[in-house]
């Protein structure tokens, strides 16, 4: 996480926007910003690392990089080009995904991949994002919901019973202009006018996207659940997505998994896109909640809109 901590008190200062609206709209308190001029690939450095010295394990060892983010370092090339290069990891290969807010659940699903085939040993997943670089400070109703961060997990063959079991994925694209980007890609290329008319922000449907992420958080986790023989009784974390704490009761009540059983940083860290799953995963682990053996749902709703859910038996041998 950067260090700079922006509350709820100092956006006052710049947008139309007080404390209690924020709080009781969203659950965020508070969240980290980026110095500008931080790329993803800058943030996402010392997660990548720290994963890495926690399993012991030298970059060069590394079969693959897959990167979620919406905020590449440049449009091409991929960011995890940049990071294979950081790493020194002579021998990985790599790319992005884009999957917005869904992004981290989808890489990890593709990495798994890799490892399940027998194709590779050891993949590194990142999901990262500065979203200050694609946030309008003038727009309280966006500039408000987003912080920036990155996390990373290590995907490896399992001797056990642990490891990525099931996965439902989902998209509906009729959804995309309810939360995207206007311009800078290939249909409305940056051009004066779009950057004169801010086009190159974050733009969001807040009410469409909240009704759509509740239902969604509800049907791709029930039925990833029901397809395997489970109930919510079986879980022992349900790992949301951090976009809105509403969103997270609202969904997490109508499955049937009681507070205990649901992670919430989205108060400290706001929403960090493809970075909010693998950080509500270390908030998990700090607080006793994740151990081995936990089983483990991952929910997710973004841009796109995407939707993801992973159903994982949790093995971090590495944590200390």
């Amino acid at each position: 996480m950067p260090e700079r901590v922006v509350t709820n008190a100092d956006l006052e200062k710049i947008v139309n926007t007080n404390d209690e609206w924020i709080r009781t709209r969203t659950g965020i308190e508070q969240r980290r910003w980026a110095p500008p001029g931080t790329s993803t690939s800058e943030l996402a450095m010392p997660a990548v690392r720290e994963c890495l010295e926690r399993r012991g394990l030298d970059p060069a060892e590394l079969d693959l990089i897959v990167v979620a983010t919406v905020t590449p370092d440049t449009v091409f090339p991929a960011t995890a080009c940049v990071l294979q290069d950081k790493l020194k990891a002579a021998r990985a290969w790599g790319f992005d995904i884009s999957a917005a807010c869904s992004g981290f659940v989808y890489a990890l699903t593709m990495g798994a991949q890799f490892v399940e085939t027998g194709a590779h040993d050891k993949v590194l997943v990142v999901g990262a994002d500065v979203m200050t670089s694609i946030l309008d400070m003038q727009d309280r109703t966006t500039c408000v919901l987003f912080g920036d961060g990155a996390g990373a997990v290590l995907v490896e063959p399992s001797a056990d019973e642990s490891g990525l079991l099931d996965f439902y994925h989902e998209v509906d694209g009729s959804g995309g202009c309810h939360l995207y980007m206007p311009a800078g890609g290939s249909a409305r290329p940056t051009t004066r006018e779009t950057v004169d008319q801010r086009m190159h922000y974050i733009r969001q449907d807040g009410q469409h996207v909240f009704k759509y992420a509740v239902r969604k958080f509800v049907e791709a986790t029930r039925s990833l659940l029901d397809r395997n023989g489970l109930t919510a009784a079986d879980v022992d974390l349900f790992v949301a997505h951090q976009a809105n704490v509403r969103i997270i009761d609202a969904a997490s009540e109508r499955l049937g998994f009681p507070p205990e059983k649901v992670v919430r940083n989205i108060d400290r860290y706001g929403n960090t896109t493809a970075a909010t799953i693998p950080l509500a995963l270390g908030t998990a682990l700090d607080e006793g909640k994740l151990r081995d053996g936990s089983l483990v749902v991952m929910a997710s709703v973004g841009a796109g809109f995407t939707v993801g859910s992973v159903l994982a038996r949790w093995s971090g041998l590495a944590w200390d």
